[in-house]
């Protein structure tokens, strides 16, 4: 076959091809696109999430009775008087000349409504040693965290004159200030300080100012773009804040993933003596098509979220997608531009000490060798002892994700949270047990054709006065009517209090025994029961319900994806089982380190007993996806050293030797950007950080670089199985070989790249 017979098949190298001829083009394409992106985005606006569709169950049919009536409700504010040494009692005058003093400071502040005295609302506590003083804050319960100050200040001012009793405010607006002041600029210094560590860490692989810009440029412009597209895409499906900052997260993973991929691919072939012409095209039909194969897995895997029926996961999802496929094109278009502009320009701003001169061949940059001595170490051992090592590898991560079995999930409770490292958590905690389940009551909405038909008020007397004897709740159980909506608020603390396990028992008999005995007999009344143990367990109950369908999804169309790519049965099934093993792995740590504390201090966390709801099905879908970016890469150089003629031990031991760097510096700046989210306050941040950084870790050490070259080296030829009766799949393979593509002298439209 003449040279002019051959041509680059594939989109990646099409788009590749296309961009190195026509560089200004798409640069100016790319340029315009982020640009009308955010413009439109910006003029469009965004649209939130609504706080009843981020909710499930009674939660969310509670939230829709109140939006829809229009009920605006305040942030309420307790302030907790209580004797210290316990010889002071509620009914001694001390106490109650305190109680008077901080009603009438709080009163004065003119920035509070409805204050109520324990001795008027009974909230004092069975001991008689504690007591409430409850109001609310004017204006609108989102800002009021803005407002509370002088309140905050007055109650302090009656602490001094009262020194023989404690005088603590804990509340809506008290709590979202003092989190605001202790955490508020937390997570932006996260997100700002992922892009210098990024940096960083490609300035120490490339060791050259330009071409370490070149894969956080293209993320940054990815993320920007994505930003836009998000505002325009929430007038279809809602957008929220958690969606924003895990676009940011896996925006920055991939979009230096995929450009890492390619430039070190075009370095490599500018190091084995290729002009930067023929390097190009070789980077552009060989790391080109393992970023789309690579990039369409990961937005399958984001698109699982969309299943779970829960709105602030389809807004994660949609984001993350969406970052994802625009920094996958971004990379087979306008980054072949750039490198084709740039030419050999992308070396400039060298760091001398960190490549010196022995470590670079043909001065442009790339290592002798192209291997890793490390890696290639490890492979002599792997590969000589493939049996031994895949039983230990793999004997070692089941161990790692034994813990797993005993996982459990709940929204973590303030204290569990935040620790003791906040005055007002042991505020909290000192309500809690003075009044079980009295922080955070069951709020019981009744909406009824008239809130003050007789029957309506006979039920709510029934309800009051089972919720007690069921020993539901110790009481007071509060009513609050709103007649023009006629709605009825009914707050009733859990007997259980913080503890969720205790207080979901209560809640379930208020559901499933006061309720239908009491509220239940009137016709046309509707009382779902919603409040913080109400919501946690019917989030969890929704997570539960999706977790199959979306594991499914993920699973089966991840296997359908390697299947076509590689056109190979074996390839597919030991993709699935190694992710899935990672993925198991990184639910062993997280259940070890958080629910039980096995070395949580080294973290800096603490064994809260329990993982943050959402996260399982959060750190399944973007690791399963993240994962298959190694393994794509991986996969796909071993099978061109393969199709070059090596064996299939050469080929595994090329491949894995040659991807060791890349992946090697791909995965220390995932797990840098993620470990500084495990360095915040929350305990649920912790979680994520130290879950995505242990897997990502396991994954491109011990699953690529031990056990799937065992796995494969076991497997030898039937690696390639592809049984008869699937031969019908379509053939996405192409033989993306540098001797192939280095052949080909033109383009499809036979006009030569120009580099």
């Amino acid at each position: 076959m003449g040279n002019g017979d051959i041509r680059v098949r594939g989109i990646a190298a099409r788009a590749g091809g296309w961009s190195a001829r026509h560089r200004w083009a798409a640069v100016g394409i790319w340029v315009l696109f982020v640009v009308l992106a955010m413009g439109i985005g910006s003029a469009a606006g965004t649209v939130e999430v609504k706080e009843s569709d981020q909710l499930s169950g009674e939660t969310h049919t509670a939230a829709r009775i109140i939006e829809d009536a229009g009920i605006e409700e305040p942030a309420s504010e307790t302030v907790l008087i209580q004797s210290k040494d316990g010889s002071v009692k509620a009914t001694d005058p001390e106490f109650k000349a305190a109680v008077a003093a901080v009603v009438s400071a709080v009163d004065k502040t003119g920035k509070v409504t409805d204050v109520t005295s324990p001795y008027d609302s009974d909230t004092i506590s069975e001991d008689g040693r504690s007591a409430l003083v409850q109001f609310d804050m004017r204006g609108d319960s989102d800002t009021a965290g803005e407002r509370v100050e002088p309140v905050l200040e007055a109650v302090e001012g009656v602490q001094q004159d009262h020194s023989s009793v404690r005088i603590e405010e804990i509340g809506g607006a008290s709590m979202m200030k003092t989190f605001d002041d202790a955490f508020g600029d937390d997570f932006q210094q996260a997100e700002y300080s992922a892009v210098p560590v990024a940096l960083g860490i490609l300035l120490i692989a490339f060791g050259a100012l330009v071409a370490a810009l070149l894969p956080v440029a293209l993320a940054v412009t990815a993320i920007m773009a994505t930003m836009g597209l998000m505002s325009i895409v929430s007038h279809f499906q809602p957008m929220d804040d958690t969606a924003s900052s895990v676009m940011l997260l896996v925006g920055l993973a991939v979009g230096v993933d995929y450009c890492l991929f390619y430039l070190r691919r075009e370095r490599e072939e500018r190091a084995a003596g290729r002009d930067p012409e023929t390097a190009l095209r070789i980077a552009a039909a060989t790391s080109g098509r393992a970023v789309i194969v690579s990039g369409v897995t990961v937005c399958v895997a984001m698109a699982g979220m969309l299943f779970t029926g829960l709105a602030t996961f389809e807004a994660m999802g949609l984001a993350s997608l969406m970052v994802v496929a625009v920094a996958m094109v971004g990379s087979v278009t306008v980054l072949p531009a750039l490198l084709s502009l740039l030419g050999r320009r992308v070396e400039k701003g060298r760091i001398p000490f960190l490549h010196p001169e022995k470590r670079r061949k043909n001065g442009n940059g790339g290592r002798a060798g192209d291997g890793s001595r490390f890696w290639s170490a490890v492979l002599k051992v792997v590969l000589a002892k493939p049996a031994v090592s895949l039983v230990v590898a793999a004997g070692a991560l089941l161990a790692i994700a034994a813990p797993a079995v005993g996982m459990k999930t709940q929204n973590l409770t303030l204290d569990q949270e935040f620790g003791d490292s906040l005055p007002i958590v042991q505020t909290y905690n000192r309500v809690n047990d003075a009044f079980p389940g009295g922080s955070e009551p069951a709020e019981v909405i009744v909406k009824a054709d008239d809130i003050n038909a007789a029957e309506v008020k006979t039920a709510l007397a029934q309800f009051k006065e089972r919720a007690v004897s069921s020993g539901a709740s110790r009481g007071p159980v509060e009513i609050k009517l709103h007649d023009a909506q006629n709605i009825a608020y009914v707050y009733v603390p859990l007997v259980g209090g913080s503890d969720l396990d205790k207080a979901g028992a209560s809640l379930d008999k208020l559901r499933d025994e006061v309720r239908p005995a009491t509220l239940g007999k009137v016709d046309g009344l509707q009382a779902p029961i919603t409040g913080q143990v109400a919501g946690s367990k019917d989030f969890n109950d929704q997570l539960g319900g999706a977790v199959a369908p979306v594991f499914a999804f993920v699973v089966v169309f991840a296997f359908l994806l390697m299947l076509l790519s590689f056109r190979s049965l074996t390839v597919a099934v030991t993709s699935i089982v190694l992710n899935l093993l990672s993925v198991g792995a990184a639910y062993g740590i997280l259940v070890a380190v958080f629910q039980h504390g096995w070395g949580a201090s080294l973290v800096g966390a603490e064994g809260v007993g329990a993982i943050v709801t959402w996260l399982p099905l959060f750190l399944f879908v973007i690791l399963f996806g993240l994962s298959m970016d190694y393994h794509v890469f991986v996969v796909s150089r071993i099978r061109e050293a393969r199709m070059r003629g090596r064996s299939t031990n050469e080929a595994i031991k090329h491949g894995v030797v040659t991807t060791a760097g890349v992946v090697t510096s791909a995965a220390v700046i995932m797990v840098a950007v993620f470990a500084i989210f495990g360095t915040l306050s929350m305990q649920s941040m912790k979680q994520m950080g130290v879950g995505l950084a242990a897997a990502v870790l396991i994954d491109a050490t011990i699953i690529r670089g031990v056990l799937l070259p065992a796995v494969m080296a076991l497997l030898g030829e039937r690696n390639w199985y592809l049984p008869k009766w699937l031969d019908w799949l379509p053939d996405l393979t192409h033989d993306e070989s540098p001797e192939a593509v280095a052949q080909v002298t033109r383009d499809d439209e036979g006009e030569p790249l120009r580099v």
